[in-house]
């Protein structure tokens, strides 16, 4: 009589994967584990086994088309203002009030405002902004982790490649106001100062909002940058705090005045 003792089933082992040597391994691996962005695979050292056509010299065109892409959908912004913070922001937080209030304010004033098109204060800004009937720019990065865009967006970009993002940022935004954030928010605001400071582009607003939170990081580049005479003592004023939302916006007005980038005539 045949055994009718039940099978048990089979006992599946997961191989456990080991991180990526190349460019195109890793490919090979994205379905499963990782997503290589485009900004991975141009920042990593070339490998025997890469193919031709994943090489950088191929790469170049499809950077010249972001672009040309990005040039395109944003050439009729003019009075465009950037706002930056950090994606983990929490609705109904004091400073995700604060962002939307500052988005709305600055469209009311006829000002576009711009984002990173992802959650946090840039869904506040954005939404201030969208719910005021201005125009609401987001310009979206591709993650290995997909950033969900938010749903205030006028205008939606998404860019494959931080360095394309950064210039649209800077060559659109006629001041930026930086909200409470991490790394990228940082990123954000030395670029900028970095910009200004050697002259590749003209002194626009930079905005901290939040007292509390720079309050450090200033104390720390004061005493410690400036002591060590690493920065000019008038580099110190490339920055203005505040935490009032109006206070924010009446001065972009007044500096954009001042220097004649109302209209859009920033140089860079």
């Amino acid at each position: 009589m045949a055994n009718d003792k039940p099978k048990e089933p089979p006992i599946i082992k997961h191989k456990t994967l080991e991180p990526p040597a190349t460019v195109e391994e890793a490919k090979e691996q994205q379905g499963l584990v990782w997503h290589v962005t485009e900004d991975e695979a141009l920042l990593r050292s070339p490998e025997p086994s890469d193919q031709f056509k994943s090489s950088d010299s191929w790469r170049v065109f499809r950077i010249m088309g972001e672009f040309v892409n990005g040039f395109d959908a944003l050439a009729t912004i003019t009075r465009g203002v950037s706002i930056f913070g950090s994606a983990r922001t929490k609705e109904g937080s004091e400073y995700y009030k604060a962002a939307m209030e500052t988005g709305k304010l600055l469209a009311e004033d006829g000002f576009e405002v711009i984002t990173g098109g992802g959650p946090g204060i840039m869904e506040a800004a954005n939404r201030g902004a969208h719910e005021a009937g201005g125009v609401s720019v987001g310009c979206n990065i591709e993650l290995p982790f997909e950033q969900m865009p938010n749903p205030f967006q006028s205008n939606e970009l998404t860019f494959k490649y931080f360095m394309v993002r950064k210039t649209m940022f800077i060559k659109y935004s006629n001041a930026y106001v930086i909200f409470p954030g991490g790394y990228g928010t940082m990123d954000e605001i030395f670029e900028a100062l970095t910009l200004i400071q050697t002259r590749k582009i003209r002194n626009f607003p930079v905005v901290m909002f939040g007292s509390s939170y720079w309050k450090g990081l200033l104390s720390w580049i004061q005493s410690t940058m400036l002591s060590e005479k690493n920065i000019n003592p008038e580099d110190l004023g490339l920055m203005y705090m505040t935490d009032s939302p109006q206070d924010a916006v009446d001065f972009i007005i007044k500096c954009c005045t001042q220097n004649g980038t109302m209209n859009g005539e920033k140089g860079v």
